[in-house]
């Protein structure tokens, strides 16, 4: 469960970095984002038949690949860039 939170943090503040929101986001928005991000890419993973690897980096690309989706479709629905 710790390293759960762990690789959900670096994969929000990796995803916070590539969408431009790292000065808005802490790290509890970090860790946050992450882990719902890693639950989002698994889930679109799954949809396109596409076998996510094992590993903690394979579970690093998810989570960065879910949480740049969860913050785009954040930001579309506030409005925010």
């Amino acid at each position: 469960m710790i390293w759960s939170i762990i690789v959900g943090g670096v994969a929000g503040w990796i995803a916070s970095i590539i969408m431009n929101k790292n000065e808005s986001m802490g790290m509890l928005k970090n860790i946050i984002v992450g882990i719902i991000g890693g639950s989002l890419g698994r889930f679109v993973l799954g949809l396109l038949n596409i076998q996510q690897g094992e590993g903690t980096v394979a579970s690093l690309a998810v989570g960065v690949f879910g949480a740049v989706i969860l913050l785009a479709i954040v930001n579309a629905i506030t409005g925010r860039k």
